[in-house]
């Protein structure tokens, strides 16, 4: 059986959406495979430190340490390890990838597979650009992760074509369990309706409306984050401000994400932009109901029957959907839709036909 090199190139390795994609496309690939990651930035070290999750697979994960801004010096180390790694097919994400990884491959003739998790910087006339280019001189297998980011690359570039492959995730790991077991493992009060939300403490997440909405709900309603950032002391004195300090549960960046999901009610993202995300989707498939503002793919990660979409910008609706939703959570299984529609399994076999 003769077996394919793949190497997935991210512009950094922390938790994140982009990041655990590519782990699980590594570490459920096919038997003919051999999948490695590249992070442009970021030493081994620190980076392994901060997400227990990479330790079991050190071997097959790697560093530029890239300095900021344009680093040639990058590029040739890129080459190197092309080489040294004998790779068949560079799979990058994002547009800075792109640049690096579709730029070495391009030295040394390498298939490159682009998967695009997002579409809103292309609304700036210099990125698009750039991505354009990129696209010409590249000419990759260009990739989008949901309907509306490759409608949007579509109207902003109609020279690239993507083929719409939806992330997913593993049912088998994110599977429904006991809540009151959960809360106990990550501390959270067992006897709480709780609201659940996996998102870096940045402003794009918009975590200042869900905790205008959190002060408008009943007093039993808490609301559990699991990410870090930079927000994270002004998000602190926010609560302090709205007088929920004492229902908000900073738990940091953790690596059981299966408890967090199976701990929470209700599942919310109050973000401003986003692509595909995966968190919604490793909620329901625990079987926990998810409120979302409709801002990019997120109409395509929450399931029809069970969801709610809201528009950006209001505490007032996010409360009111997130009030419905907790009262209604029992009432049908989100987990369905997950299953038929954004499983993992089906994102690996689509890419691999790509390959």
């Amino acid at each position: 059986m003769t077996t394919k090199r793949v190497l997935q190139v991210v512009q950094h390795l922390q938790p994140g959406g982009i990041e655990t994609m590519a782990l699980d496309l590594m570490e459920r690939a096919g038997a003919d495979r051999e999948v490695h990651i590249l992070s442009l930035e970021g030493q081994a070290e620190d980076v392994i430190a901060a997400w227990p999750r990479l330790a079991g697979v050190t071997d097959r994960l790697h560093f530029l340490d890239k300095r900021p801004g344009l680093d040639q010096r990058a590029v040739f180390r890129l080459v190197s390890l092309l080489r040294e790694l004998s790779i068949d097919i560079i799979h990058t994400h994002h547009v800075g990838p792109l640049i690096y990884g579709g730029i070495a491959a391009r030295l040394l003739g390498t298939r490159v597979v682009h998967t695009e998790h997002d579409a809103w910087h292309l609304s700036e006339a210099r990125r698009c650009h750039i991505q354009s280019l990129l696209h010409n001189v590249v000419k990759p297998i260009f990739v989008a992760d949901a309907n509306l980011v490759a409608r949007a690359v579509k109207a902003a570039i109609p020279t690239i074509k993507p083929i719409v492959i939806h992330n997913g995730v593993d049912t088998k790991k994110f599977i429904p369990g006991d809540e009151v077991s959960a809360r106990r493992r990550l501390g959270l009060p067992i006897d709480a309706r709780i609201i659940g939300c996996a998102a870096r403490l940045e402003s794009v997440k918009n975590h200042d409306l869900l905790f205008r909405a959190l002060s408008l709900l009943p007093k039993d309603i808490h609301l559990a984050l699991a990410g870090d950032g930079s927000l994270f002391q002004d998000l602190i004195t926010l609560a302090g401000n709205l007088g929920i300090a004492t229902r908000v549960h900073f738990l940091g960046s953790i690596d059981d994400m299966v408890s967090f999901h199976q701990a929470q009610d209700v599942f919310c993202l109050a973000s401003e932009k986003e692509g595909l995300p995966l968190s919604p989707l490793e909620a329901q498939a625990v079987g926990c109901p998810v409120v979302l503002t409709d801002v990019g793919g997120c109409s395509e990660a929450a399931c029809p029957d069970t969801g709610y979409l809201v528009p950006p910008g209001s505490e007032g609706q996010l409360a009111h959907n997130l009030a419905i939703a907790l009262d209604t959570a029992n009432h049908v299984d989100p987990r369905a839709f997950v299953l038929t529609h954004r499983n993992l399994e089906t994102t690996i076999q689509a890419y691999e036909a790509l390959h």
